[in-house]
């Protein structure tokens, strides 16, 4: 008769088959299960391609590395350098010689990630993609920002949406990028180009958080249209851009979860189990930072580091440990959840003086020395 898993996990996107590899490492049975799709909208809209890329900090690099996840160097471009632009002329630069560090980050095409997660799982034994759920003593709930199981569990997912949609599409460049991620706070929204394809390589990621209104009208244009507005949103910084892919769209929010772990609600007080949240459905930030992965992947390793510490004798069900991995997620997503949230709302107030303002102060940030050199080395995962 088949043994039913140590951990169950509903959601077997990036984060869920992360946490899969880890907690088969440490000789856990584990149940990968995908749940149906969420809500049309809160998923990105487009066709079946996906567009979307991450920025990927060393520790979290280093986490799939260690698994045999991290992708082809084709597919994971470094970040030699960051410019973050206000909406007048207050601009903040990065290097990665400036921090010492190889790279600021790895942008990653995520089609590609999900290719090499998907490989390791297939040589790991110890994990099972299954279509039922089965009993297990924790429940590791990954499903994403419109997860069905924390809902049915009875968990308040406190929610403020933003009055923007990310728009995401690749663009061709008709200068190389030269390994330079770009930012831009505009008056009605964020958009950033991330670098593609290698250092010298001329392809983008582009993330666009476009006021509501703003966005329908730019996903209304064609193709050519699209382009030229994001050229001059971009001030020419790469030449003329020509889009190479559908375009994807899905709403923005800052969340969080009020509980991260629990009882399974049907537990019998003699087979205790448990439920635990990780990535977004625990917790959603603004885009604008390229930290939601990251948190997600940070999460998970906790998760793992906590099971792999625990007294031989503690199930991995155990509610101290799990309120443990609460306690510390909790802390460590509070700075980057506050600043994001922050710099959203800093950017989204009109009026010249506050435009004045915003880029005086991230003029001065560029000439903060330590401050500066300190806050690049937490958004790098804490190196």
């Amino acid at each position: 008769m088949p043994q039913n898993p140590d951990v169950s996990i509903r959601g077997a996107g990036v984060v869920g088959s992360t946490l899969a590899l880890l907690l088969a490492r440490e000789r856990l049975r584990v149940d990968l299960f995908s749940p149906p799709p969420g809500p049309a909208a809160e998923a990105p809209r487009g066709d079946s391609s996906d567009v979307r890329a991450y920025a990927l900090n060393a520790a979290s690099r280093e986490l799939l590395t260690s698994l045999r996840a991290w992708p082809d160097p084709a597919f994971a471009t470094p970040v030699a350098a960051m410019e973050i632009h206000g909406d007048n002329d207050g601009v903040v630069r990065f290097s990665a010689d400036a921090q010492g560090v190889e790279a600021l980050a790895w942008i990653v095409d995520l089609p590609a990630l999900e290719r090499q997660l998907a490989d390791a799982l297939r040589f790991q034994p110890l994990v099972e993609r299954v279509d039922t759920i089965r009993p297990a003593a924790l429940t590791a709930v990954c499903e994403g920002r419109a997860s069905a199981t924390r809902a049915a569990f009875g968990v308040e997912f406190q929610t403020t949406p933003y009055p923007q949609r990310a728009i995401a599409a690749r663009l061709l460049c008709q200068k190389p990028h030269g390994g330079v991620a770009r930012q831009w706070f505009l008056a009605d929204g964020v958009l950033a180009l991330l670098p593609l394809g290698g250092s010298a390589g001329d392809t983008v990621a582009m993330v666009w958080s476009a006021e509501t209104t703003r966005a329908a009208q730019l996903l209304a244009l064609d193709d050519a249209g699209f382009a030229a507005e994001a050229l001059a949103a971009t001030v020419g910084a790469l030449g003329p851009l020509t889009l190479t892919s559908p375009r994807a769209d899905w709403p923005l929010q800052f969340a969080r979860a009020d509980r991260w772990c629990g009882p399974m609600p049907d537990s019998a007080p003699a087979k205790t189990a448990s439920w635990v949240l990780a990535g977004d459905a625990a917790h959603n930030v603004h885009p604008l930072a390229g930290q939601g992965l990251n948190l997600g992947l940070a999460d998970v390793a906790e998760l793992a580091g906590v099971l792999h510490d625990r007294d031989y004798w503690r199930s991995v069900g155990d509610l101290r440990l799990l309120r443990r991995y609460e306690r510390a997620r909790k802390a460590g997503l509070l700075p980057m959840g506050l600043a994001t949230d922050g710099l959203q709302q800093l950017f989204s107030l009109p009026g010249k003086p506050w435009q004045t303002l915003r880029n005086w102060g991230l003029s001065g940030f560029d000439a903060s020395g330590p401050v500066k050199s300190f806050l690049a080395r937490q958004a790098m995962g804490g190196r």
